[in-house]
């Protein structure tokens, strides 16, 4: 290579290479040597070691990587003051999802203590704060008040035939279902992780988990508007559920209750104004003002005060029991139930997780595990069912918190575990009088920045209508659907995209950049230029068997060539073709007979040579094959024979001469079509070799049909990753039609891995040989000139262009 400093050039010297070239070249490895054999991958993973043992233990228990390293002179102090500020928002965030998920507000206590110690050993992110999630809590409210509605759990006055609901009976089932659903969702997200299928999450694209947050938070918002507004709407399950929640909650608003509704409405306006106050002086102050934690403390104690639940019947939080609950096993019973909601719960929470772990991973230089995080939350999520806990993951508010307060490892999750834990062992009780309402404002507030997401949808218009699409039919779905079809309905329409899209490439005919070895789409850079008589083809996906078919139309199209219909139509040519060769032979034969006839009439007449002029009667003594002879040969040329009365001689050649009488037929192809009105063609007696000759000369150009310049088409997969077997057999068809018009396919740009699976498929055989790819287009372009384009096109000297800065 010659490079010449500070020019910005260069110039490379080498041989055109093809795959069989370069594999020589390059030494490429075979498929045995590359993968070692099934039996020795089964050996070698089963094979322990010392150091093989302490990765693996390593890797399953990241808190014997840190913890030994761990530094309480450098982490110690900054993770207390994380903890802590963490462990404050745990107390009003724990108790009011807790009311999201339908059950009593010491469950969500109890979901802010257990997986957050859980995670310490076992996660693999420094800076996420697991616990409570709205999106979650959702979910899980869901699946408790479909499977323990209220109707359920009336009991009947008999004295005056009025009804209730047993709350404390009600409340014990849906805390059954939310640990049965928590639990075999934890099961299934460390099955997952278990055999590596961390990248599930991937499948959940930001446009796709933004908008189902939002709907989630919709969802949310209703759940809610009873205990802001102080009234019992019915709660409906299934599709469309939201709607006739929302519509049953219009209905019952003039039964509002005035005392609840001006609770939540001041504890909303003062939570805001504290919130944007804090928001402006975060600059100044080292931690956040813990806003919730002050609301319900004063809310508490002005509702103790007031007696806000005797005098004018506002619902409280009622009673918080002390001490910690003993382990309980799940209610295997419900699992058939739940497996749904337990399965969208764990996908769910795992790509909310893993998302603010790599996003706080990236920014501080550290790496997380998806397989072992997905183990982590589903460790969570299982042995904290048996404590009473509902599914948890991180929370995006909690985490910024902890960052930002300066939380350098897991152990800011220990410190604000222990903060829970002494509120539930010795502060629960003095929350007894809380107010439902304040849980449902510091809900509804916190669900700002979720509806702050409906901007998505300007931003997506502008960048990308796909991604705006996908945005709107998971709103849709998930508002309509609920939350469980909802996020499987998104899933799919997700994926459909995708595969619409490399369904629907796009196509191009590549043109050189003159002075270069680079190609570009003719159509979208105005200096690029054809190459004379090489059609080069891109697609911008790669070929499977669902855009194999649209592959091959589309090369048709650009190439001018509808390859389909110019074989059918050489068939029927070929076909013609042979017919007449038949019907010349016929004719010939029947010729000779004709002159033996005449030459005994001209022994028997002794005279001189006369010559008559007379129309052939082809009708006598002939055969229906012979019959339909003379009738396409009279509808055809009308032709009409002179037929000489004495033999042919040595000295004088007898020949026969047929007119062309009347106009051809439209479609007549060949060398008849050659002939003009009043054209004379003379046969001799070497008529049948001439005929045979002629017609083995007629090629599909000659025929008149279609003219074309192009003698070489490549076909550059540079952009296919993978080939399946009908990929590979639309390849083969493609070589085998195009050199059927006398047209070169070529490939390049092909990877290695693609080169492998031709292999495999029987690709390549005594037609198609790995000389038929080449490692670039620019390889393929001056093979395909060298071979035949250069000497055929004079009007642009190919070649000398390409070599005007690049010489091979």
């Amino acid at each position: 290579m010659d490079c010449r400093p500070g020019s910005g050039k260069y110039r490379v010297e080498r041989e055109v290479l093809d795959e069989q070239r370069l594999e020589e070249r390059s030494k490429r490895k075979t498929l045995s040597q590359i993968n070692k054999p099934l039996s020795d991958r089964l050996k070698d993973s089963l094979r322990c070691s010392l150091p093989k043992l302490k990765r693996s233990v390593m890797s399953s228990f990241p808190v014997l990587y840190w913890l030994p390293k761990y530094s309480v002179w450098d982490y110690g102090m900054p993770d207390l003051v994380s903890g802590i500020s963490v462990g404050i928002m745990h107390l009003p965030q724990g108790l009011a999802y807790a009311l999201l998920a339908s059950v009593p507000p010491v469950f969500g206590l109890y979901t802010s203590l257990y997986p957050a110690l859980i995670y310490l050993f076992f996660g693999t992110s420094r800076h996420i704060s697991i616990g409570t999630f709205t999106v979650l809590s959702i979910m899980v409210g869901s699946v408790t008040e479909r499977l323990a509605p209220d109707e359920m759990f009336l009991i009947t006055n008999g004295t005056n035939s009025t009804s209730g609901v047993d709350i404390t009976a009600r409340d014990a089932y849906r805390v059954q279902v939310a640990v049965a659903t928590t639990f075999l969702g934890g099961v299934i997200q460390v099955l997952l992780g278990v055999i590596k299928f961390g990248f599930v999450g991937t499948y959940l694209s930001e446009p796709l988990v933004r908008a189902y947050t939002s709907a989630a938070a919709a969802h949310a918002l209703v759940a809610q508007l009873k205990h802001l507004f102080g009234i019992s709407p019915r709660r409906f399950s299934g599709p469309l559920s939201l709607v006739y929640t929302l519509l049953d909650v219009c209905l019952s608003l003039p039964r509002t209750h005035l005392p609840t509704l001006l609770v939540g409405s001041v504890s909303i306006v003062l939570l805001i104004a504290a919130k944007e106050l804090n928001s402006f002086l975060s600059t100044k102050l080292p931690v956040p003002v813990p806003v919730e934690l002050i609301a319900i403390v004063a809310a508490t104690v002005i509702s103790s005060t007031a007696h806000l639940y005797n005098n004018y019947s506002v619902s409280v939080v009622g009673e918080i029991p002390s001490g910690l609950s003993a382990p309980t096993v799940p209610d295997l019973s419900l699992f058939g139930e739940v497996i749904g909601d337990a399965f969208a719960l764990a996908i769910v929470g795992y790509a909310i997780s893993i998302s603010l772990g790599k996003t706080f991973a990236l920014k501080h230089g550290y790496k997380v595990d998806s397989n072992q995080e997905l183990v982590a939350l589903g460790l969570s999520n299982a042995v904290g069912s048996f404590f009473q806990c509902f599914s948890v993951c991180a929370s995006m508010s909690r985490s910024l918190i902890q960052e930002t307060t300066g939380g350098k490892t897991q152990m800011a999750g220990v410190a604000s575990a222990l903060i829970v834990l002494v509120t539930i062992l010795k502060l629960g009780m003095l929350f007894q009088e809380l107010p439902k309402a304040v849980l449902a404002s510091i809900v509804l507030v916190n669900l700002k920045g979720m509806f702050k997401q409906y901007f998505d949808v300007v931003t997506l218009w502008r960048r990308s209508k796909v991604d705006l699409v996908v945005w709107l039919v998971t709103w849709v779905s998930t508002m309509l659907l609920n939350l469980d079809l909802g996020l499987a309905a998104s899933i799919i329409f997700a994926l459909f995209t995708v595969t619409f899209r490399t369904q629907m490439p796009t196509y191009s005919v590549l043109g050189n950049v003159p002075g270069t070895e680079l190609y570009v789409d003719i159509e979208t850079h105005g200096e690029a230029r054809n190459v004379p008589g090489v059609t080069i083809f891109r697609s911008s996906a790669t070929i499977y068997f669902a855009n194999a078919e649209l592959y091959l139309e589309a090369l048709k199209e650009k190439s001018g060539l509808d390859i389909s219909k110019m074989i059918i139509y050489k068939r029927r040519q070929e076909a013609k073709q042979k017919r007449r060769e038949q019907r010349a032979e016929r004719r010939a034969k029947r010729k000779a007979k004709r002159e033996k006839k005449a030459q005994k009439a001209t022994k028997q007449h002794s005279g001189p040579p006369e010559i008559s002029v007379e129309e052939v009667d082809t009708s006598i003594d002939m055969t229906a094959a012979e019959k339909e002879d003379q009738s396409w040969t009279e509808r055809e040329n009308g032709t009409v024979f002179v037929i000489p009365t004495l033999p042919r001689t040595p000295d004088c050649c007898s020949r026969w001469e047929y007119l062309k009488g009347g106009d051809p037929d439209s479609t007549s192809l060949g060398w008849i079509s050659e002939l003009q009105d009043g054209d004379t063609t003379t046969l001799g007696s070497s008529s049948e070799d001439t005929l045979s000759r002629d017609l083995e000369q007629v090629s599909l150009g000659s025929l008149g049909k279609w003219t074309w310049d192009i003698h070489s088409i490549i076909l550059d997969l540079s952009t296919a990753n993978f080939i399946d077997t009908v990929a590979t057999q639309t390849l083969k068809n493609i070589f085998r039609d195009f050199s059927e018009i006398d047209v070169d396919i070529y490939i390049s740009g092909c990877q290695a891995s693609v080169v492998q699976q031709l292999e495999l498929g029987d690709f390549f055989s005594e037609t198609i040989t790995k000389q038929h790819l080449f490692v670039s287009v620019h390889d393929a372009v001056l093979h395909c000139l060298n071979h035949r384009g250069a000497a055929s096109l004079p009007r642009y000297d190919p070649i000398q262009a390409l070599h005007s800065s690049t010489k091979f």
